[in-house]
């Protein structure tokens, strides 16, 4: 956020700024998203809706997993949220007691151990490293588990790496977990955006506590829509919370989102998802050119978490110094922990592939004169 401070007075200054710091998909929501939150407002959709979402959500929500994952759940325990963001709330104050140790890759997304921290836990940072693809797995919970640790968060696919956990470790972790009676919180908001089978713990674990969100996949960021998957005993302990903290999701977007599940709405989502593919190719393509390295390739997502260490410069020496000379945004490592950070940057793929190539030959012109 402060580089896209610093990029906006560029901006104003005159510049043409190439934002690749924010994960914003640059596509916006499906056309039947959009006419059917037209339809929502015409028809006067604006009143309150129950704390944990309106029926036909939830249930769309869970033919949705039975139909791309192949995962059969009761729409009772989904509940929708206020973005995903509410839903990491919602689990955050149900779970977490002061002095709790709860374990989070190191690097991650920022707000997530926020969150955690927030409500009294104390996040232990786990450093994971390319031979993990930047991933917890049962080893580094073997290592970093103690007394007072109660529970783990995973992302898969990740954001700053855009890498993901195997189904297979993801099931071993969940045991590993549940053997020491703790709990797990998987965040999947990218899972749409993952590389070949899209497979949710659920397959696995059909007890897990899954985040997930409007926001990536379908590319819903400002209308602040998720949702969660839970145990049916907890739906009445995370009703209660919602009603209190935020009342209920927004109801036009709740009506609106009804439509990202039907199928002209998911083909559109899948020909965005290969083209972020294809962007990807085009930066990694690019990166390895201009002699930056990217240690792991993302498998999910739409980042790419990239070594500057051959630089000689620090991350947000680099960052700087590229905005300035470049007018390219980058976020340095710091925002998401501290293995290793101040030599890595998080470069977003989400933006434009004419943008994408215009930005790959900027930072090529810099890389020349260092």
């Amino acid at each position: 956020m402060e580089f896209s401070k610093r990029a906006a007075v560029l901006e104003a200054e005159g510049h043409r700024i190439i934002k690749l710091n924010v994960g914003q998909p640059d596509f916006g929501a499906p056309p039947a998203v959009m006419r059917a939150m037209r339809g929502a407002l015409d028809e006067g959709r604006t009143s309150y809706t129950p704390a944990v979402g309106i029926w036909d959500l939830r249930r769309a929500i869970a033919h949705h997993y039975a139909t791309r994952h192949g995962v059969e759940i009761d729409p009772g325990r989904i509940l929708v949220t206020a973005g995903a963001s509410a839903a990491l709330l919602l689990l955050t104050a149900a779970l977490v007691n002061p002095g709790d140790e709860v374990l989070v890759a190191d690097p991650s997304y920022p707000c997530n151990r926020h969150f955690l921290s927030s409500f009294g836990a104390e996040v232990v940072l786990v450093p994971t490293t390319p031979a993990t693809r930047y991933q917890l797995d049962t080893s580094l919970l073997q290592q970093h588990w103690g007394p007072r640790t109660r529970g783990v968060m995973v992302a898969t696919p990740s954001n700053p790496t855009g890498t993901s956990v195997s189904a297979a470790e993801l099931a071993a972790l969940c045991r590993h977990v549940e053997e020491r009676d703790g709990w797990c919180i998987l965040d999947e908001i990218y899972l749409g955006l993952q590389d070949g089978m899209r497979q949710t713990v659920l397959a696995s674990d059909g007890d897990a506590l899954v985040i997930n969100s409007f926001s990536k996949y379908f590319g819903m960021t400002g209308w602040r829509l998720g949702w969660c998957v839970v145990p049916s005993g907890m739906v009445p302990v995370l009703e209660r919370l919602a009603q209190n903290y935020y009342i209920c999701p927004s109801a036009p977007a709740q009506y609106a989102a009804v439509a990202s599940f039907e199928d002209e709405s998911i083909a559109i989502c899948e020909e965005r998802r290969a083209q972020f593919v294809r962007r990807r190719g085009l930066v990694l393509q690019g990166l390895k050119a201009i002699g930056l390295d990217v240690p792991v390739e993302p498998d999910g997502a739409f980042y790419v978490y990239i070594d500057i260490g051959s630089t000689g410069l620090d991350a947000m020496a680099f960052c700087e110094r590229v905005l300035q000379e470049a007018h390219v945004a980058l976020t340095p490592g710091y925002d998401f922990g501290h293995a290793r950070a101040g030599q890595h940057v998080r470069l977003s793929y989400a933006a434009a592939e004419a943008d994408l190539a215009e930005a790959l030959q900027r930072l090529g012109a810099v890389m020349s004169r260092l």
